[in-house]
């Protein structure tokens, strides 16, 4: 039995006495993930509400395409540069009081923007951006991990990742709305207030594990720390698997592996140095929708803003379903494997990028190419972040996805930079081309790493 007020509790939290205020059953741990969602999908949209502002913004400021791009740059070099700090941080006093620091900060930078009176000012309540959100993804990917076992993980990273896209599919309309009816400073200072509001929730309902929640109860509590049992039967009698599966294993490489124990570990393993350049590639691919989706279909597909707004909000509603889709089918049909999905949705995004330089100037048939353009680019996107709970320990996790996510916010930062400075010289056509090169790019060094094996299903 799992004793509250061990060691594995934080120093700033303790469990004493929780155990007499437990309840017979709960459910608790599914009530995190929807407020890890809500979190997540609030810090998407303040990423995607720059999509909407940055027409106005270059117009007021009268500045470059390379520029634009410079916001969303700046903000992810420091997102980057805050990872690994704000994952050390985490690991050492839990994610509770972190999340909550990094939420008010969040919201504060959000609304300063709103206040800018140059592209300097913008660039560095931007960075502040960055700083804030790097400790609040790590806070929730943690949490993650943490308070679901490792059979629930792929599920639960489908719809926190899901959810990541679902601000993007509900900011450009929203962010349209009030661009037209207050100016695109309003855009960022509305968008602070819920963010605040998740702080408070999050400081009276969340704790770091667990274990110190008196919401959970102690067969929740067995159910998610103790699936052992399970693992240990299906790895000693493993069920026969159909020459698919074999055929499968074969290509993801998949073996067992020796879980990571050391931070030193963590930056000595290829299987993580591998998946960090893969998300790289990926994320800069999605942050390149993210940024320019909007000045696309208004520029170069000759749009209304407000027709534009949606068709942004169709590309990311079919992220959503990739990522919910995934993050289901890799639990339960693919046996915890999680490299199929991360390979056939870079495989399948490469050619759907060549298929948009031909999409007509019609909003019918652009909508028809966005949605499964954004469902193979979420496809296999979650599975970035669960592949390394296979290969870690999970007191290591927070390491581990803070290197991950620090090539994440370098592929955000540079990818819609690199795509400002190509449109400034060419064209979308030579984006599109740009974002195929990528996603090979991105399937090449999936194919170098291994697939753990965490059971034999």
């Amino acid at each position: 039995m799992i004793k509250v007020g061990s060691p594995s509790s934080t120093p700033l939290e303790s469990g004493a006495g929780i155990d007499q205020q437990r309840p017979r059953r709960s459910m608790f741990r599914w009530v995190i993930l929807f407020l890890l969602c809500f979190i997540y999908m609030l810090v998407a949209a303040d990423r995607a509400n720059l999509g909407v502002a940055i027409p106005s913004i270059k117009a007021e400021f009268h500045i470059s395409n390379a520029e634009a791009g410079l916001f969303a740059t700046l903000m992810f070099f420091c997102f980057a540069a805050a990872q690994i700090p704000s994952s050390m941080m985490c690991r050492r006093f839990g994610s509770r009081y972190l999340m909550i620091v990094a939420l008010v900060i969040a919201a504060i930078a959000s609304y300063l923007i709103g206040t800018s009176k140059s592209p300097l000012d913008i660039k560095i309540y931007r960075s502040l951006l960055g700083v804030a959100e790097a400790a609040i993804s790590v806070c929730c990917v943690t949490t993650i991990n943490h308070w679901f076992s490792v059979r629930d993980r792929g599920t639960a990273t489908g719809f926190y990742t899901g959810a990541s896209k679902l601000g993007p599919v509900i900011c450009p309309p929203l962010s349209v709305f009030i661009l037209q009816a207050y100016g695109w400073r309003a855009i960022f200072q509305v968008f602070a207030v819920p963010v605040l509001g998740a702080a408070l929730i999050w400081y009276f309902f969340v704790r770091s594990k667990p274990e110190d929640s008196r919401f959970v109860s102690q067969v929740e509590l067995e159910r998610i720390r103790n699936p052992e049992p399970r693992l240990d039967r299906d790895l000693a009698k493993p069920r026969p698997r159909s020459g698919v599966l074999l055929w499968v294993d074969r290509l993801i490489r998949r073996r067992p592996v020796k879980l990571i124990n050391t931070v030193g570990g963590v930056f000595r393993s290829w299987n993580m140095i591998g998946n960090t350049i893969a998300t790289i590639f990926m994320v800069g691919i999605f942050n390149v929708f993210l940024a320019w989706i909007p000045s696309y279909l208004l520029n170069a597909k000759h749009f209304s803003l407000a027709t534009s707004g949606v068709l942004a909000s169709v590309l990311f509603a079919g992220a959503v379903a990739g990522n919910l889709t995934s993050g289901w089918l890799s639990d339960n049909l693919l046996g915890l494997r999680r490299k199929p999905l991360m390979m056939l949705g870079a495989l399948f995004a490469a050619i759907a990028f060549i298929c948009l330089i031909y999409s007509p100037p019609n909003a019918l048939f652009t909508g028809v190419f966005l949605i499964p353009t954004g469902f193979v680019v979420g496809l296999g996107y979650p599975h970035f972040i669960i592949y390394p709970m296979g290969l870690t320990t999970r007191e290591i996790y927070p390491v581990a996805y803070g290197t991950v996510n620090t090539g994440s916010a370098l592929g955000a930062a540079l990818f819609p930079f690199f795509a400002g400075l190509i449109l400034d010289a060419y064209s979308w056509d030579q984006v599109f081309v740009f974002l195929s090169v990528s996603s090979l790019l991105c399937l090449m060094f999936l194919i170098t790493i291994e697939e753990p094996m965490v059971g034999d299903q």
